[in-house]
């Protein structure tokens, strides 16, 4: 990378336009930028720093770019920085300009601009710039992939800042290995250790759940041997615990099989006693049985003797019935023909009290003839029925006539009633649609300026909002700003007061005979001592976190002052200065307009159908009018046809009814006479009939009872069973005939006669040795089962435990293997001989390069006296690997660095910071830096060592590298003949180029 040109505008001290050209100045390869405290050396080098990466290095940096603004500047000039560079063989130029809080340019009060970045290349074909970017996340991108490093590297290695690496040479391998990886990027080596230790608590954790599975298991399998397994002694992840718990599962299991065997000799002698215990239960209770039966034959024999009489008493009246039974026909036909009899008489008395008293006396052949004479009357009135049937309708049919002509009448008056207001409805409603065709045009106006006036009422509320916000976020800023300021007095007064007791501090570590850090002197007469009141590094660096803390709350309020006053323009550049309430009822009202006219517009399509509606029923009117004209015409004929035909109808029917009120009646009353003729002869006659058949009935029943050995039909009736009297006392003689067979039976049977001739059985005695016998088995069952299924569980677990070691075998041997390479990484392992972390080693190798490169030039620098060498001893307890010592070529002796003198520590910081730059160049892919600042130290020189580092930074030129020397000390104004002073002033600084080719 080659600086060419750089431009600053309002920037830090300088309130206008400066501009350093680094093509005149890279000319004589060393230059010198000088100038008075304060003026703004170090500003220059922050601008560079500000147009590549957009921030300023180290407690400069600050996250709105408002505090890089000059207090100098004019309120209306913007900050600015634009850089032109040579980066990775490309000529580019960026500008930025940070945010700016500018008066506005209507009204009165501020409003903030963004932050603003342009990337330009110059086009060597053309010899034009060409713009590439405007995107700040982009051009950021572009510049930090061309230059191969970050913004903490770049300001390490092209600006050497003052005091950095002296205290790098005197820090501890923490401080080291904190700035190394920084510079390097080795987060991936600290990442690849913090996966390993994950690993291998990840990898532990499931070995130690493996074994704990395991151990449960062996739990349960002590739990199943009943007591008989001692679990192993050993807790989840030691080694040994899945071999014990496998040999305690084989004891275990040759125990269970060995209860297993006795269990199944105890069942086999308990079956074999059950079984005895059975038969004898068996012959017990079949000898009760047997003694039980004849007993009870006995008592049944018992109970049929006493039974004897009223068994012939059943038998004499099962006799009686036999006989009874030949009289049953006859006994039958007598009861159903005197039934009939009975029924025919009630019968014929009903039929008679309903006929006239002169047909009392009448026989069946009188009735019958007098119901066929009503019969033909009846006849003869049929045609008359059906005459008064057709004047019913008739008269029907001219009212239905005289119905339609009055509904036709009716019809005609709404019709013309109607139709005399047709012109009228058409009119209005040809009115309702021109009405809402203008409602639907003016609503579309209104539609359109609805949305810009809602628009305006939302920023306007916004502005409202904001303006409050605005105020709140001035004060936060303000305040925040105020605590910054304090802090940094704060800090800076603790700093200064540091610095004059530094003289004390650094006595506090000297020792006798050993050398002075800052003279060099090996004796020390009259040290310094701390006052009351001291102060050390920790208060000023708690006191420097203090002020850092409250600048970046200062920087974070700024920021969100800068967004809301943003936010605010914006609204109230979209909404003016209307007021809200105004806005709100102009809104409002177009609102209110816009309802209206879309409810008188949607009327619109209801007007149009109503008139369709409106002309389709002028039309239906009309065809009706002509149809009932037409119908009037033929209901006229009609009705004249059907009043002749009435007349002739009714002269018919008063002649055929006569007194009665109509055919109809006089038809019925016939009916019903000749009905009740008829249904009184076929009573006389049937009445007749039963009465023969009854006289027959007797003679036979009387012949009937006589033959059967009865001496009246009543005593024959008596002795006559029912089919359930019957059906139940022969049940009964059967059953006395079966029980005694039965009873005869057992009691001639051989075996229960003997059974009988015995003792009484003894059954309980028998269940109760049965009921032992099988307890006992039970008992040797449930043992049996027991040891089976211990047996059986014992197999499982211990199968299940097997398949567990073995899928615990391989991540347990990731486990081991993990963890080796964990400890190794993180220093902790036996095998990590210096306690070294992966990291610090990976740092210890880029240290031991930049050592390699600072000695080159440190030992020019020296005279050949000193060169620095990396070390990687143990300091005390800690670990090892970022050590650095300088070996003295004078004495022969190694020593650490913290004992070189200033000046001697300025120069090896120097070489340092140069060797540092080519390592860090070459890790960056190889990117040329061919510009470099080193910031102030050389006051600590004296001529001759002066002459010697100046010679060093002359050689960079070999390389087309060119120096700047950031410096105030006189000699080198002399001795450096290319520079560029900034001077100072009340409107602020400004520089002056001098020397330069």
């Amino acid at each position: 990378m080659r600086l060419h040109r750089l431009d600053i505008t309002a920037f830090g001290p300088f309130g206008s336009t400066q501009t350093v050209d680094f093509d005149a100045l890279s000319a004589a390869g060393l230059f010198l930028l000088h100038g008075p405290t304060g003026a703004g050396k170090t500003s220059v080098l922050d601008a560079v720093c500000y147009a590549l990466y957009g921030s300023v290095p180290g407690a400069r940096q600050h996250a709105q770019g408002g505090t890089l603004r000059s207090d100098h500047a004019a309120a209306g000039t913007r900050t600015q920085v634009t850089l032109d560079a040579t980066v990775a063989g490309r000529r580019l130029e960026i500008t930025r300009q940070p945010p700016w809080e500018r008066p506005k340019k209507r009204g009165t009060g501020t409003t903030v601009d963004k932050a603003q970045t342009w990337l330009r290349e110059y086009d060597a074909t053309t010899g034009a710039w060409k713009d590439l970017s405007r995107s700040h996340q982009e051009i950021g991108e572009e510049i930090t992939q061309l230059l191969g490093m970050s913004r903490e590297q770049f300001c390490q290695v092209v600006l050497l800042p003052q005091g950095e690496f002296a205290r790098f040479l005197r820090a501890d391998a923490e401080a080291r290995g904190k700035l190394l990886g920084r510079l390097f990027d080795t987060r991936r080596f600290a990442e690849v250790e913090k996966r390993l230790a994950e690993r291998r608590r990840a990898t532990e954790a499931r070995v130690r759940e493996g074994d704990a599975a395991l151990l449960a298991d062996a739990h349960r399998m002590q739990q199943a041997a009943g007591g008989a397994m001692e679990p192993p002694g050993l807790a989840p992840g030691e080694p040994g615990l899945a071999e014990a718990v496998l040999s305690a599962a084989a004891v275990a299991r040759s125990t269970a099989r060995e209860q297993l065997t006795v269990a199944h000799c105890g069942l086999t002698a308990a079956e074999r006693a059950q079984a005895a215990a059975e038969r004898a239960l068996d012959g017990v209770r079949e000898l009760a049985r047997l003694q039980s039966r004849f007993a009870e034959a006995q008592q049944r024999a018992a109970r049929l003797a006493e039974r004897a009489d009223a068994h012939r008493q059943a038998q004499e009246r099962m006799e009686r019935g036999r006989k009874a039974e030949s009289v049953a026909p006859a006994l039958a036909l007598h009861e159903a023909a005197d039934a009939d009899h009975r029924r025919a008489t009630a019968a014929e008395t009903r039929a008679r009290a309903l006929l006239p008293e002169h047909f009392a006396d009448a026989g069946p052949a009188g009735l019958a003839v007098a119901a066929r004479r009503a019969a033909e009357e009846v006849g003869h009135l049929e045609s008359a029925r059906r005459a008064e049937r057709r004047l019913a309708d008739l008269v029907a049919e001219r009212a239905e006539v005289d119905r339609q002509a009055h509904a036709d009448e009716e019809l005609l008056h709404e019709a013309e009633t109607w139709l005399a207001g047709w012109e009228t409805t058409r009119a209005r409603l040809r009115a309702r649609i021109d009405t809402a065709q203008e409602a639907a045009g003016r609503a579309e106006q209104l539609a359109v300026r609805r949305e810009p006036a809602q628009a305006r009422l939302r920023a306007a509320r916004s502005r409202d909002r904001l303006t409050g916000e605005a105020e709140q976020a001035r004060r936060r800023a303000l305040e925040s700003a105020e605590r910054a300021v304090r802090a940094r007095s704060h800090w800076l007064d603790l700093k200064e007061q540091r610095l004059n007791g530094i003289a004390a501090e650094l006595a506090a570590g000297l020792t006798d005979g050993e050398p002075c850090a800052v003279c060099g002197a090996t004796a020390h007469p009259a040290p310094a001592r701390k006052i009351a009141g001291h102060v050390d590094r920790e208060a000023e660096e708690r006191a420097l976190a203090a002020h850092q803390d409250a600048d970046e709350r200062r920087a974070e309020d700024e920021r969100r002052l800068g967004a809301v006053r943003e936010a605010l323009a914006a609204a109230t550049a979209e909404a003016g200065d209307v007021p809200t309430a105004q806005l709100a009822e102009e809104a409002a009202e177009l609102e209110r307009l816009l309802t209206r006219a879309r409810a008188d517009a949607s009327a619109l399509h209801a007007a149009q159908e109503e008139l369709r509606a409106a002309e389709a029923e002028r039309e239906r009117r009309l065809a009706l009018l002509r149809q009932a004209e037409a119908r009037s015409a033929a209901r006229t004929t009609h009705r004249d046809n059907l009043d002749r035909e009435r007349l002739t109808l009714q002269a018919e029917l008063a002649e055929a009814r006569g007194a009665a009120a109509s055919v109809a009646a006089r038809a019925a009353e016939l009916e019903l006479r000749a009905a009740r003729l008829a249904d009184a002869a076929d009573a006389a006659r049937i009445a007749e009939e039963s009465a023969e058949r009854l006289k027959d009935a007797d003679g036979r029943l009387a012949e009937a009872a006589f033959r059967a050995g009865f001496d009246t039909p009543r005593a024959a009736a008596a002795a006559l069973l029912d089919d359930a009297a019957h059906r139940d006392l022969q049940h009964r003689l059967d059953a006395w005939h079966a029980e005694e067979a039965a009873v005869r039976a057992v009691l001639a049977e051989a075996g229960t006669a003997t059974a009988a001739r015995q003792p009484a059985a003894d059954v309980a005695a028998a269940e109760a040795a049965a009921d032992t016998a099988a307890r006992r088995l039970r008992e040797a069952a449930s043992a049996r089962d027991a040891a089976a299924r211990r047996c059986a569980e014992l197999d499982r677990l211990s199968a299940r435990s097997a398949t567990g070691v073995r899928h615990l075998a391989p991540l347990r041997a990731e486990y081991d293997r993990v963890a080796r390479l964990a400890a190794l990484t993180a220093g902790t392992s036996a095998d990590n001989e210096r306690r070294m972390r992966l990291e610090s080693y990976v740092l210890a190798a880029r240290l031991e390069q930049v050592a390699a490169a600072a000695t080159a030039r440190l030992q020019r620098m020296s005279s050949g006296r000193y060169t620095l060498v990396h070390s990687d001893d143990r300091a005390g307890r800690g670990r090892s690997g970022l050590g650095l010592h300088v070996v003295d070529a004078w004495t022969g002796r190694e020593r650490d660095t913290a004992t070189l003198s200033g000046g001697e520590t300025f120069f090896a910081s120097l070489a340092l910071a140069l060797g540092l730059a080519d390592v860090v160049t070459d890790e960056a892919g190889g990117v040329r830096l061919d510009t470099l600042f080193i910031d102030e130290g050389f006051g600590s020189l004296d001529d001759q060592t002066l002459d010697e580092v100046l010679d060093v930074l002359d050689s960079l030129r070999e390389r087309d590298r060119s120096v700047g020397i950031v410096s105030h000390v006189a000699d080198l104004r002399r001795r450096v003949h290319a520079q560029l002073e900034v001077v100072k002033g009340r409107s602020g600084s400004s520089v002056r180029q001098s020397g330069a080719a």
